[in-house]
């Protein structure tokens, strides 16, 4: 008894860390005043509908929507081909191949940015979207091949086998046997490069430039010039979206199940 007590105190400390600031920056975007404050002193949806109004954020989000779905169908149509060449072949610099794929998961953000806007700045051949989507495509890479290598592992190689011994083609057998078969772990890479994409900073703050700027960027640039709950009031609506996206994948498609 005494043992359930600490744990339920330890899941409640949990959930006060994760949850309790997204909670106050929730609550805060309903301030009537134009001070960002929690806890509010009223109630209003004032700033939601003055943050959908302005042109800046809307510039920006349709921006951050189109670099993140390319970027997350780019590093599919890259990452799919990787993962099952290392999950069903064995080739030297294999290890080398998926040290290479997995390292700007492993690299810090600032220092990726910062070695993308040189090698960029010598290429001098991209426009601003252009470098912002390979520098999105190569940090959403890695979550790519890892889930879907996931699938792979997990995928029996005698289907593929017993397919080719009936006749299919290799290719063919792909398309309409192993694709089909790791669905969820395709359109669950998909959603973690699509949230990882529209969320970055880091690479964006390098690679970003005038009138070419990110939602994320546009946001802190204005929590530079304002303190009011404005920003809070967007924060809640791309929380909601991330939620919404997660647990509608989550419900119709089943990516719970392999993560």
């Amino acid at each position: 008894m005494k043992h359930s007590r600490w744990l339920g105190v330890a899941l409640i400390v949990a959930l006060s860390i994760m949850l309790g600031p997204f909670l106050i920056i929730f609550f805060a975007s309903f301030e009537p005043t134009s001070t960002l404050r929690f806890p509010p002193t009223g109630f209003t949806l004032f700033w939601f509908r003055k943050v959908l109004s302005m042109s800046m954020f809307q510039k920006s989000l349709v921006l951050s929507l189109r670099i993140a779905l390319v970027a997350s169908l780019l590093s599919l149509l890259l990452g799919i081909p990787v993962a099952y060449a290392t999950s069903r072949y064995s080739f030297k610099g294999k290890r080398l191949i998926e040290l290479i794929v997995t390292s700007p998961a492993i690299v810090p953000g600032m220092v990726a940015g910062l070695a993308l806007l040189r090698f960029f700045v010598l290429m001098r051949v991209f426009s601003v979207e252009t470098t912002l989507l390979i520098g999105h495509t190569a940090i959403v890479l890695p979550y790519a091949v890892r889930s879907v290598l996931s699938s792979l592992t997990n995928l029996p190689v005698s289907i593929e086998e017993a397919a080719n011994s009936l006749g299919s083609h290799s290719v063919r057998t792909f398309f309409l046997i192993v694709l089909p078969n790791i669905k969820v772990g395709v359109i669950s890479a998909f959603i973690m490069c699509f949230i990882t994409s529209f969320n970055n900073v880091p690479i964006s703050l390098f690679l970003s430039g005038p009138g070419v700027n990110t939602l994320p960027i546009v946001m802190m640039t204005y929590m530079e010039y304002y303190y009011n709950p404005s920003i809070a009031a967007l924060s809640t609506l791309l929380i909601g979206l991330t939620l919404a996206i997660v647990l509608l994948a989550q419900k119709l498609l089943g990516v719970s199940k392999l993560v």
